[in-house]
């Protein structure tokens, strides 16, 4: 019987650090690994084990939990972690992978006896520092149980969205709500900028349609962060543009045209050719104006 109490986090960036806290304040034993050691390394002072390989991070573990950066990366880690990995163990695929990705990372979970469950999570740092984080999921009865604690600490709800991980019918829904959210954030950059290029002050923008059927707590976050000219990333700019590319290629292969998202891919190629790629997505605002 494997322990789903007994968790293994691989990917501890933004997103995987803060699930990673909240495993940890809510009494799970949690193993973790990451790429680069050094974004890992602090979270063994709260608890957390932190492995050298994703093979030793994963022994034991009765829950393996992926937050990476793609499809490709994901696959490759759990190839890493295969020797070790446990009969029966379900695997909490929370990475925003391609839809074309999800069967073969279902296909990989099969071959080594796993529970897959394609799960991403939508929300940015905020969200995920607070346990608030929604849970999108996809995987048979068993994993519900399964998964409850850990879809308890990391978020404040979960939505099933079927019963077979393979379809990606999670990452399917994750890239529709994906896609809305790159909209707002392009839609805010680019009034902002209009505004500065009017020569109108952008907080007379957002008081203006402050209370109104155009408003929204998003707009006013992302174009504060313009505003102040602060750009810590809560979602970062160059994983938005992944993101939007896989958007785009499901769209694609669905015969639906994105015309907005496959701007925003060009804005987002701007900005990170400018430097603006580990900055805060809402950097799409110097797309904006000539480099």
């Amino acid at each position: 019987m494997v322990d789903h109490k007994n968790v293994a986090l691989l990917g501890t960036g933004i997103m995987g650090a803060a699930m990673a806290r909240n495993l940890l304040r809510t009494g799970h034993s949690l193993r973790v690994w990451n790429r680069t050691r050094e974004k890992a390394e602090p979270l063994a002072a709260e608890g957390a084990t932190v492995c050298a390989t994703p093979a030793e991070a994963v022994e034991g573990a009765g829950v393996v939990v992926t937050m990476l950066f793609d499809g490709p990366a994901t696959l490759e880690t759990m190839t890493e972690a295969a020797p070790r990995l446990a009969r029966g163990a379900v695997w909490l695929q929370s990475t925003t992978v391609g839809v074309d990705d999800v069967p073969r990372l279902a296909t990989f979970a099969a071959q080594h006896g796993l529970v897959f469950v394609d799960g991403p999570v939508l929300g940015t740092r905020g969200p995920a520092e607070a346990g608030k984080l929604t849970a999108i999921a996809a995987g048979p009865q068993e994993a519900r149980e399964a998964l409850a604690s850990v879809h308890d600490a990391i978020g404040a709800r979960t939505i099933w969205a079927g019963d077979d991980g393979a379809t990606a019918a999670a990452t399917r829904l994750k890239l529709v709500c994906n896609n809305w959210t790159l909209a707002l954030t392009h839609a805010a950059a680019e009034s902002v900028a209009l505004a500065k290029g009017l020569g109108v002050d952008p907080q007379d923008f957002l008081d203006t349609i402050q209370g109104g059927l155009m408003d929204c707590g998003y707009v006013h976050l992302k174009s504060g962060m313009i505003m102040n000219d602060d750009f810590t990333p809560s979602f970062g700019l160059s994983n938005a543009a992944k993101d939007a590319r896989l958007i785009v290629a499901a769209a694609d292969a669905a015969g639906v045209r994105m015309d907005v998202t496959e701007a925003g891919v060009e804005r987002f190629r701007r900005a990170e050719a400018a430097g603006h790629g580990g900055e805060d997505m809402a950097a799409s605002y110097f797309a904006s104006f000539d480099s």
